[in-house]
């Protein structure tokens, strides 16, 4: 059950599902975010206000209705407003110093040898005309808002007023008595003795200050303002605002899930993104990821802009549409799925890496290293008497530490040349141990690496001669020892028989002739094949071949050698059939060749291990057992001709089975090699498949 939860837990089916509730849980909260946005202009107040007259709603239509009274009862009344008694020697004075601010912008007609009075003059010579324009304009704008304002006023159904500034009057009501105000479910009255309103939390508005402009002003005695909100006023407003609270709020709960949904499937993405399981430490990449980093970014950012393009056009044509959720849906897909193959990039250290600039330069940087290492003096003279100029140019500011650099270099440059010609110096003299020390990568560093590999070539070279003479000599005598043995006793025996009579004895020198006879036999035998194999003279036909079948089949048919033995075989392999391009002849020869040594210096009552192991392009071969003999002998020594384990050479082998199974595997394309633990023995063969 666990690992059904730890493999479900990075499924695909997973991935997906968080993805899908990532993507529909951002687009819900943007989604409502926007609704409030465009209907009520992303003011969520209304969730967090206890009242209605605590609302900024009210307080905001409350300080309207007393500018517009206000502004209303500061005009003198539509004629005196038609005579222009309304437009001021101040707004004149403004106006004049507006078109003068022009006039100087555009020099029309001024001139710097004229004092300030007399271009003066002349700007009201040239502007008088478009001033009296002007000052016509603004009577005729100042009359229209009078209108404006009369008609925005009318339209508040249930809204008693007075407003009473000096000796202009403006009201609604046959009453103007502040107690009439009074008797209504909501008023405010303000005059220069009483600042009254109620209900009392109206004053707690934070938004009270709105309306103080308008009252500071009624200091005088006939100076008052008076406002009283009947239910017809107050009902339908007070339902909407309601409505608008009990909207606002469910929304707000609903963006604060979607945001704490978002947050937890956006986390788990990140963490589950690119691998399969908790333990996994690679990052699987698909084809979005290949994909460089850095037009992944600027697809991303293109995505962002395109959103806010696309949603201000919706907001602002039309408030609020149906288009924002699936918009959101599909840019925000696309830019998941690229952000979680940047977190991928980022998991597998590749952010920087993978990327388009990077590319191009690493490339350049290869491109030039290429040239510079490619072992062409000329070329990387010419890059320095080309390059070094141009960095000097461009860090002309810098000079003297770009000289100091190429100097310093210089210098290094010199002394491992030094060091490189007093090496081969000490080299040609004999000291054939001694190795040059020249860091780096450079031309310098490879020619003093050559060197040292040739003098190590050529300590290579007089150890494998000393080695050789001593096993030419091994060679001899233990060729000379194995033929000298059956040979002597045969010419022994051969004596012996030409003078003894008796029948019954001869007989038993006859069949000790034939015995080493046999053995010379064997002996010759094999070294023909030992000179023929490691010569490569032996035709190899090549077909396909079931190993394990070839091993079992070949253990059957020596198991008579077994028992003898008294070994146990134990026989490692894959479940499927293991096929080899090999000669099969040959192959059952080089392992008939290391059986038959196994049989020969394996403990006895030991078991013997064969592995076979499929590698994908070749196939392993590993024949493991316990030596009977100690095998103080290197790998390499025993691989030798005529070497056997036993020194004492008391066993009946040639010496010529390890040497000769290695050549076989070897003109078969295969490899073969010795491995030696204490008294534990391996043989490792590779063969292509």
């Amino acid at each position: 059950m666990d690992i059904r939860s730890k493999n479900f837990s990075h499924s695909l089916i997973t991935k997906v599902i968080v993805f899908i509730i990532t993507i529909v849980c951002f687009t819900g909260a943007i989604t409502l975010f926007l609704n409030i946005a465009g209907l009520y202009g992303g003011d969520f107040d209304p969730a967090f206000e206890k009242d209605y007259y605590l609302s900024k709603d009210f307080m905001q239509e409350s300080s309207q209705i007393a500018q517009t009274l206000k502004n209303l009862t500061e005009f003198k009344g539509e004629e005196q407003i038609l005579n222009g008694e309304t437009i001021t020697e101040e707004e004149i004075g403004r106006v004049k110093e507006r078109l003068f601010t022009q006039f100087e912008r555009d020099y029309m007609g001024y001139n710097d040898k004229l004092s300030f009075e007399e271009n003066y003059r002349k700007f009201e010579e040239v502007y008088r005309d478009k001033i009296g324009k002007i000052r016509d304009n603004l009577i005729t704008e100042d009359l229209k808002q009078y209108n404006l304002s009369l008609k925005r006023l009318g339209e508040y159904k249930g809204l008693i007023y007075y407003a009473g500034y000096g000796e202009n009057v403006l009201t609604n009501s046959p009453n103007r008595d502040k107690d009439f105000f009074k008797s209504y479910p909501s008023y405010l009255i303000f005059d220069k003795t009483e600042e009254t309103v109620y209900p009392k939390e109206i004053k707690e508005n934070r938004y009270y200050f709105w309306i103080k402009p308008y009252i500071d002003g009624l200091t005088q005695e006939s100076n008052a303002l008076y406002i009283a909100f009947t239910d017809e006023f107050l009902s339908p407003r007070i339902e909407g605002w309601e409505n608008n609270k009990a909207f606002i709020t469910n929304s707000i709960y609903q963006i604060i899930g979607f945001i704490g949904g978002l947050g937890l499937a956006f986390i788990y993405l990140l963490i589950i993104i690119g691998r399969k399981s908790f333990g996994d430490k690679d990052v699987r990449l698909n084809f979005v990821d290949k994909l460089y980093n850095d037009f992944n970014i600027v697809m991303c950012i293109s995505l962002i802009f395109l959103w806010f393009v696309s949603m201000s056009f919706i907001l602002f044509q039309n408030g609020i549409s149906q288009a924002v959720f699936p918009i959101t849906f599909s840019i925000g897909t696309l830019g998941l799925i690229l952000v979680l193959s940047l977190v991928k990039h980022i998991k597998s250290g590749t952010l920087i890496k993978h990327s388009f600039i990077y590319t191009i330069f690493r490339k350049l940087f290869n491109f030039i290293k290429e040239i510079y290492d490619s072992g062409s003096i000329g070329m990387k003279v010419a890059l320095i008497v080309i390059g070094y100029p141009a960095i000097v140019a461009v860090t002309f500011f810098i000079f003297p530490i770009t000289i100091g650099a190429a100097v310093w270099l210089a210098f290094k440059k010199v002394k491992d040349y030094k060091a490189i010609k007093e090496g081969v110096e000490k080299v040609k003299k004999g000291d054939l141990h001694h190795k040059i020390n020249v860091t780096g990568k450079g031309e310098l560093a490879k020619l003093a690496d050559d060197i040292n590999s040739i003098t190590d070539g050529l300590n290579k070279a007089v150890a494998n001669e000393l080695r050789s003479g001593r096993l030419k000599t091994e060679l001899i005598t233990n060729v000379s020892h194995d033929i000298r043995t059956p040979l002597t006793s045969i010419i022994t025996y051969v004596d012996l028989l030409k003078n003894e009579k008796d029948r019954t004895k001869t007989e038993g020198y006859i069949n000790i002739i034939d015995q080493k006879a046999q053995r010379l036999k064997i002996l010759t035998d094999d070294l023909f094949e030992a000179s023929k194999a490691s010569s490569g003279n032996i035709p190899v036909n090549y077909e396909k071949i079931e190993v394990i079948a070839l091993i079992t089949q070949g253990l059957g048919e020596l198991d008579d050698k077994v028992q003898e033995a008294k070994l146990e075989f134990r026989i490692n392999h894959p479940k499927e059939k293991v096929y080899i391009k090999a000669d099969g002849k040959l192959l059952w020869r080089a392992i008939e060749n290391l059986l038959s040594n196994i049989f020969k210096y394996a403990l006895k009552g030991s078991r013997v291990y064969i592995n076979i192991e499929d590698l994908g392009t070749e196939v392993k071969l590993i024949i493991k057992n316990i030596s009977a003999y100690e095998l103080n002998i290197s790998p390499d020594d025993l691989m030798e001709r005529f070497t056997r384990g036993d020194e004492s050479r008391s066993s009946q082998g040639s010496g010529l089975g390890l040497s000769i199974a290695k050549s076989l595997i070897e003109i078969q394309k295969g490899s073969f090699n010795i491995e030696i633990d204490g008294d534990l023995f391996k043989v490792i063969i590779r063969i292509p498949k």
